[in-house]
């Protein structure tokens, strides 16, 4: 029998490397910042540029960019005249941020919001063909009502971290403290309850989320 670690290595070798850039901004990020974990790697930033590429959005909005790295593998699929907004509460990651969209030759497709997504998404008027949800996982269930009305029929939405760290399984004992893997049992549970979406629960890294908002009877999402 083979480990998950020797199957995560296989898959890594099996998966299309990450550019010179976003890997150097992987390393970089590991040496230099606290809580690594939170960028979204190779095979993660590989996915989300390949669900990019499927659905060629020409809207993208993102919320928790972190360093950069998963809104630079997620504008790879924009169309040409898309544009990605992408929202990060911490002002001290924005020169980062900045400087890599610079590097990736992204500056006009790609918008940097710093402040508090609850209250900046309500300024951005667009309708949304992807969505890419990875901020704190408390407030899941808020981001997901505020975007959702704003994502065309047949659009889509990621959530990261679901599994929270195995958290999430029933045999798991949470505490009655732990308000995040509670928040994230019941924005799982909520979700697959939703009948406005469609969603796969795909247990890559921490879990990711993948939901499609349904179309109206009689409506082509093309046509939209």
């Amino acid at each position: 029998m083979y480990s998950a670690d020797e199957a995560q290595l296989y898959a890594d070798r099996h998966t299309t490397a990450e550019s010179p850039l976003l890997a150097r901004l992987n390393r970089e990020t590991h040496v230099q910042l606290l809580h690594a974990r939170m960028l979204s790697g190779h095979a993660q930033g590989r996915l989300l540029s390949m669900i990019s590429h499927m659905v060629r959005p020409r809207r993208i909005l993102e919320l928790g960019a972190f360093t950069g790295y998963s809104a630079l593998c997620l504008a790879e699929g924009l169309a040409p005249d898309g544009v990605l907004h992408t929202v990060e509460q911490n002002p001290e990651l924005e020169a980062r941020i900045r400087r890599y969209v610079r590097e990736a030759g992204r500056e006009a497709q790609i918008q940097l919001h710093i402040g508090d997504a609850r209250q900046l998404l309500p300024t951005l008027a667009e309708t949304w063909d992807l969505v890419f949800i990875d901020a704190d996982k408390i407030n899941n269930d808020t981001y997901y009502e505020l975007v959702l009305p704003q994502v065309r029929p047949g659009g889509f939405l990621l959530i990261d971290n679901v599994l929270w760290g195995g958290k999430v399984v029933d045999s798991y004992p949470v505490k009655l403290a732990d308000k995040d893997t509670h928040a994230v049992r019941a924005f799982n549970d909520k979700v697959q309850a939703d009948e406005r979406v469609e969603n796969v629960f795909l247990p890559l890294r921490d879990g990711l989320l993948l939901v499609r908002k349904k179309e109206a009877a009689g409506v082509n999402s093309q046509d939209v």
